[in-house]
């Protein structure tokens, strides 16, 4: 029998319990309540597009100014090449495949638990803004923000540019100014409501640039005008949402709630052809390097109180996992997890990663997702004192799991990446290719060493394969039984 989130939180009760915060330096100070938790996430900004980074041209001051004083990550990897199924590993912990989120456009199935959701047994309030493209933003969806487990929600179902239509809740809301300026401007509100309220909050603010069309606004283009159009346009919209953050980062310290905040920014995907800077071979929607690597930083100055650099390979996934431990979350009937807890990194207590990364992009279509459209007519019928039908529920049954899929065949592009070793399985209708490189000798993935490695080879492919029967399995629903 196949059960949904909110029942499995009930059903897991006694389950669903609180670690010994002992355990837990930074909590072990009883003046410390659980930290309230802000992530944050581009919309297809490269490793590279980052002047902290070494651009030769952005401007990001307040994102250098966080690099330069918190935990920047240099090999964090988004766990999906694009932006849906990466935004659904950050919710929960999990390779996105599992729970059919394979292309942009899919959703969440309401039978995973988020973060949201799990937050909220301890005591958390929660809060989503700006791009949700996990489902639908109206009202009664069961892959909406607050089916999701967020308590208020400002949401857009995709990207979006200047003067955006947003969902409060599902009452469509015609806002004016720069897009990355309208969605921390927006959960400022939400946090200065609940600085001084004795629950700790969850604010998720995933911006809608750099993701074309680039619109930036005339102030932003203006350090560019030496370069094209289309650069303009382009340098512009990160450096709005760098002006945006810091922002953000500035109220939270006007607030005092800055050293007992996690602070923990990324993107969804690496950089776009043509105008983004990719931290390796391709960009986004491939497999390689240049497709996964992204910027992060880490910020939480009441457990890291000195800048560090770490060069240990991270995943979106593990944001979940580590959320948990922090707060000190069991849950009893916890979905098998990809990603793993990141506190004993941030504790600075690890040297290397214990455990391998799975990716894989089934070949699968993504699911056109019109927001300007969408709000546009949300907005205007709603105007006119009527709803309109759901696309989402229009064209899918987020919830229903009728498609079973083969456990002994996984088309696609996979990698598995065992540090410094990346296997790449590539397969076909014409057949499999297998690629190996090593990422410390050659980070640009240019000399495979399939030939020289045949042993290295045979072991990486078959934890790979036994990963992805894995992920088979939740994908038919096993995980929900």
């Amino acid at each position: 029998m196949q059960i949904d989130r909110r029942e499995f939180l009930k059903v897991a009760g006694a389950g669903v319990c609180l670690a010994t915060m002992g355990d837990l330096s930074a909590l072990a100070n009883p003046s410390l309540k659980r930290p309230n938790v802000v992530l944050c996430m581009a919309d297809d900004q490269g490793w590279g597009d980052m002047a902290y980074n070494g651009h030769p041209v952005l401007k990001t001051p307040n994102f250098d100014a966080m690099a330069a004083t918190a935990l920047r990550f240099d090999r964090f990897y988004a766990a999906a090449p694009v932006c849906s199924p990466t935004r659904g590993s950050v919710m929960t912990g999990r390779h996105p495949n599992r729970f059919g989120c394979f292309k942009w456009g899919h959703t969440l199935r309401p039978q995973e638990v988020t973060i949201a959701e799990a937050l909220k047994t301890a005591g958390y309030v929660t809060g989503h803004f700006g791009k949700w493209h996990l489902g639908s933003v109206c009202k009664g969806s069961p892959v909406n923000p607050g089916a999701s487990g967020f308590d208020e929600w400002f949401s857009a179902p995709n990207f979006f540019d200047n003067d955006p239509i947003l969902s409060r809740e599902g009452v469509a809301v015609q806002t004016q100014g720069e897009s990355s300026m309208v969605t921390v401007d927006a959960a400022i509100e939400f946090i200065r409501r609940h600085a001084s309220s004795p629950r700790p909050f969850l604010a998720v603010v995933w911006f809608g640039s750099p993701h074309g069309p680039h619109q930036a606004i005339e102030r932003d283009r203006a350090p560019y005008e030496a370069h094209s159009r289309k650069l303009q346009h382009f340098y512009g919209e990160i450096t709005g949402m760098d002006r945006a953050f810091g922002k953000l980062r500035k109220e939270l310290r006007r607030l005092a709630i800055h050293e007992n905040t996690i602070l923990w920014y990324c993107s969804d995907n690496g950089g776009l052809p043509g105008v983004g800077a990719t931290g390796g071979r391709g960009n986004k929607g491939r497999v390689y390097e240049g497709g996964l690597r992204v910027p992060a930083i880490l910020e939480w100055p009441a457990r890291i109180p000195n800048p560090r650099t770490t060069n240990i390979p991270c995943n979106t996934s593990d944001i979940y996992p580590t959320l948990l431990e922090i707060v000190g979350l069991l849950l009893g009937k916890q979905p098998p997890l990809d990603g793993i807890s990141l506190v004993p990194l941030i504790d600075d207590k690890m040297s290397s990663r214990p455990k391998a990364m799975g990716f894989w992009d089934y070949p699968i279509r993504g699911i056109r997702t019109p927001s300007k459209e969408w709000m546009s007519r949300l907005l205007e019928a709603q105007k006119a004192g009527k709803e309109i039908d759901d696309p989402f529920r229009l064209r899918l049954n987020a919830g229903k799991i009728t498609k079973q899929y083969p456990k002994d065949t996984f088309p696609g592009h996979a990698a598995w990446l065992d540090w410094p070793w990346k296997l790449h399985r590539i397969e076909t209708k014409k057949g499999m290719k297998l690629e190996l490189y090593n990422l410390i000798e050659d980070p640009e993935e240019g000399k495979d060493l399939t030939a020289q490695n045949s042993e290295r080879v045979k072991s990486m492919k078959a934890r790979l394969e036994e990963w992805q029967r894995s992920v088979v399995r939740s994908l038919n629903g096993e995980d929900y039984q």
